[in-house]
């Protein structure tokens, strides 16, 4: 044939057999979604210049430090990377050690121990420790995640069968969403509420019961925010931000402001006027102003970009999973992610009522860049195949 080579006949050399060691480790090399790891660490770069950029008149003038917040984030954002590598190598490990029921009333033990803690700002948020305010509020996500993917996996075909079979799902879900609301905090429980409802019915559960569980939910959502002054006022604001301009909607009304003044091309990087202590707080919740004043339109619309193709490589991750427990779970990763995500934009923006939902890889906090990393992780690790091995659609 002449459209390729052919050796001669000849003699062959013996070879030599390669060396134990060589061949495990070939045998331990792993190819992960590199684009998605590129992307979470654009992210995370982008989230530590605009650390030091919102914070660094508000540390000087409270902390006596101007470097004092970026520091603090730039070493939580090290540990996050360790913590990312190490899931991104043994994710597929541990899922079938850790038992998801334990690890769920673990972190229910946390949840309970955190409304035992002293009040912090008039909210039991977080347990104090000598580095650090530690939030299991952000381990319940990944957690609740995790219990429920491994029982949609053990239980599918019943669930498709019989409503019963969601009822010791619905009481863990119910649970923690329940110890979260009474620390007090809304907006994580209602963001976890809708991730848990889309898994449940990709799993398996009918329409039906999918309204079911909304309707069920309206009157509690309506009971938890008249439960609180402070939450009508928010309620208030977002209807009519101009009215409260001066009181309750002064912090959102200054975030209007922030992110008017970047037009399309923004301030310049660092040259933000928001920051010098007229919007409260920029570097936590409602970093996106200022990101928006210093970059612009057309900059901030590449940020959000990077979000949607973080968003894209979760959910091709859940699609191409080798089993229904890993497609979950990267799916309830990726969900999690999204929602969090454009909720604090769109509430930045006057979109959505103000809640104090961080924006993952930017907002100040050592417990909110751990999870976010610890997510990344995991779907680092469901992404992970042998080199060389073809990526496919689940059977």
């Amino acid at each position: 044939m002449f459209f390729w080579k052919t050796k001669k006949p000849g003699r062959k050399r013996p070879q030599k057999a390669a060396p134990a060691a060589a061949v495990q480790s070939k045998a331990r090399q792993v190819d992960i979604d590199f684009q998605l790891f590129m992307a979470a660490m654009i992210l995370v770069v982008l989230g530590l210049i605009f650390m030091y950029s919102s914070s660094a008149f508000w540390g000087d003038f409270y902390k006596k430090d101007s470097m004092y917040f970026f520091k603090r984030q730039c070493l939580f954002a090290g540990a996050g990377f360790v913590i990312m590598t190490f899931l991104a190598r043994t994710y597929r490990r541990l899922s079938g050690l850790i038992n998801p029921t334990g690890l769920l009333v673990f972190t229910w033990a946390l949840l309970v121990t955190v409304l035992l803690c002293p009040p912090v700002a008039n909210v039991h948020r977080w347990i104090p420790l000598k580095i650090m305010n530690l939030q299991p509020s952000e381990f319940a996500k990944i957690s609740l995640i995790f219990f429920i993917a491994k029982y949609l996996d053990a239980n599918k075909s019943r669930i498709e069968r019989s409503v019963k079979s969601l009822t010791y799902p619905a009481i863990m879900i119910v649970i923690t969403l329940g110890l979260i609301a009474a620390e007090p905090d809304l907006g994580t429980p209602f963001l976890l509420f809708l991730v848990s409802l889309c898994l449940l019915f990709v799993g398996g559960m009918s329409l039906r019961v999918l309204l079911i569980g909304v309707a069920a939910a309206v009157p509690v959502l309506a009971y938890q925010v008249m439960k609180y002054q402070y939450r009508i006022k928010r309620l208030m604001v977002f209807m009519s931000p101009e009215a409260n301009a001066s009181a309750a909607g002064y912090q959102l009304n200054q975030s209007f402001i922030a992110i008017g003044a970047g037009g399309l091309f923004g301030a310049g990087l660092g040259a933000s006027k928001m920051k010098l202590l007229y919007l409260p707080e920029p570097h936590t919740d409602f970093i996106f102003a200022i990101l928006a004043e210093e970059l612009g339109l057309i900059r901030v619309l590449c940020v959000i970009a990077l979000f949607c193709f973080v968003i894209y490589r979760g959910l091709k991750i859940a699609r191409e999973a080798d089993s229904l427990s890993h497609s979950m779970m990267a799916l309830g990763i990726t969900l999690q992610l999204g929602f969090q995500s454009f909720y604090n934009m769109g509430m930045s923006a006057g979109l959505v009522p103000t809640k104090g939902i961080p924006l993952p890889f930017f907002s100040y906090g050592g417990s909110s860049i751990w999870s976010t990393m610890f997510m990344i992780g995991i779907l680092l690790g469901i992404s992970a195949r042998p080199v060389g091995q073809a990526k496919g659609r689940r059977r």
